[in-house]
């Protein structure tokens, strides 16, 4: 028989104990018993006979101080503990667990993972967050029925290769309001009007066209002066192009208000970052082939949830409106004819030839387009007008006795010996000249 033995009890226990020992005392019965400890008779018949037995001990649970059946090995938890210390100690648990599991065959759980990481130091145990106050946004019910669209300037190489790519560089990323899917990402130096273009021409010509775009109030999307509230013509290049689509832009007052957008910002801030590290990314290309090849379609598969409605938005675009794509897409800025037939941008002169694809006035407005190849073209009436660059300032020509260019060339005028139509053997044609885009 076993004396002096120290039993260690919680007090809950220590309390259970107290009513058994008064129901085998039979002050209570098994009923009144199962009562005051919350559960059930037959609980009760079970626990008396094992006090009957075992005495105090039989309150406690037979599995106390037995090592689980269910254990991790050590030697798989000191493995794990050694790449957490080596290659991922700025990893969240989360991620760590997966790139455990992907790369070194080690299945844990999270929460092992993070414990692992709190006793290393490695992480730090943080207190629940409050219940947010602010309304959240239903999403929509159909894919394609919205794109949350941003720029996230980061630096996203952790300064690799800092000379070429500088210490921030920008992700222009969509998302889908329904789905949560990333639709498209894309790296880029700036969030001007060139990279945006060309990020949603790529967009429109896969996915097709959707039914609006949730923004913010940046200068590249919305005209942000005083006189845009009454003169509802100011509009940006961007707001240009979409008119054209058809296709709805909706500007956010507050990063919250298209907080899906900001929210995948700040996770793949804290992810992306990561997997590029450890794929050996350290260039924009060599970035932009890792996110639709590897990245985006894993993660949407891992985080993307199902929409309400099975119903896709996007609208695909015929042959007449996919060749137009070039002409929307492109920096439009409005000109005019002067009186020797010239167009001056960006201080260059643009020459307009004798022979035109419709009828060319002086003081005609035209449209010059700056297309995403670095081509320039000069519109009029949807034709475009033959021109040559000059390589110089003309001289100045107070009125040049045509009265208009048209298709057929004119015999009841000739231009003078000085005239750049004379000079054209001056000209390269076959050399492009290069504009400066704009950003």
């Amino acid at each position: 028989m076993e004396t002096n033995q120290l039993i260690t009890m919680t007090k809950k226990e220590a309390g259970r104990f107290e009513v058994i020992k008064d129901l085998l005392a039979r002050k209570i019965d098994g009923t009144e018993a199962a009562t005051l400890l919350s559960l059930s008779v037959r609980q009760i018949k079970r626990i008396k006979v094992a006090v009957r037995s075992l005495g105090i001990k039989g309150i406690i649970h037979g599995n106390r101080n037995k090592k689980s059946n269910r254990k991790t090995n050590p030697e798989i938890i000191e493995k794990a503990t050694e790449h957490l210390k080596k290659t991922y100690h700025d990893f969240n648990p989360l991620l760590a667990k997966e790139k455990l599991y992907e790369l070194h065959n080690i299945n844990l759980s999270k929460e092992t993972v993070r414990q692992l990481m709190i006793k290393e130091n490695l992480w730090q145990s943080r207190k629940k967050h409050e219940a947010k106050k602010h309304f959240w946004r239903e999403r929509k019910d159909n894919y394609g029925d919205m794109q949350q669209f941003d720029g996230s300037y980061h630096n996203w190489f952790e300064g690799r290769n800092e000379q070429e790519l500088g210490l921030e560089q920008c992700l222009l990323l969509a998302v889908d309001d329904a789905t949560g899917r990333i639709t498209k990402a894309q790296f880029n130096f700036n969030e001007g009007v060139l990279p945006v273009f060309r990020f949603w021409k790529e967009y429109i010509i896969t996915h097709g066209l959707p039914i609006s775009i949730y923004l913010d109030k940046f200068s590249t999307y919305k005209v942000n002066h005083k006189n845009a509230v009454d003169n509802q013509e100011l509009m940006t290049q961007f707001q240009r192009a979409t008119n054209q689509l058809q296709i709805k832009l909706i500007t956010a007052h507050s990063p919250q208000a298209k907080g899906r957008v900001e929210k995948m910002n700040d996770t793949l801030q804290r992810r992306l970052v990561k997997e590029m590290r450890l794929a050996g990314i350290n260039t924009i290309n060599d970035a932009n082939h890792f996110l639709p090849e590897i990245f985006i379609q894993k993660f949407n598969q891992q985080f993307a949830v199902v929409a309400k409605k099975e119903s896709n938005l996007h609208r695909k675009l015929d042959v007449e409106k996919m060749n137009e794509l070039d002409k929307i897409f492109s920096v439009q800025s409005a000109r005019k004819v002067r009186n020797d037939y010239t167009i001056r941008f960006q201080n260059n002169y643009y020459q307009l030839q004798e022979v035109q694809p419709t009828t060319v006035y002086k003081k005609d407005a035209i449209i010059i387009e700056e297309h995403l190849n670095g081509e320039v073209k000069i519109s009029l009436r949807n034709h475009y007008l033959n021109y040559s660059c000059l390589p110089e300032r003309p001289k100045k020509e107070l009125d040049v006795k045509l009265v208009a260019l048209t298709s057929k060339k004119s015999t009841n005028w000739k231009p003078p010996t000085d005239h750049p139509w004379r000079k054209s053997f001056f000209i390269n044609k076959k050399q492009p000249v290069l504009l400066v885009g704009k950003s």
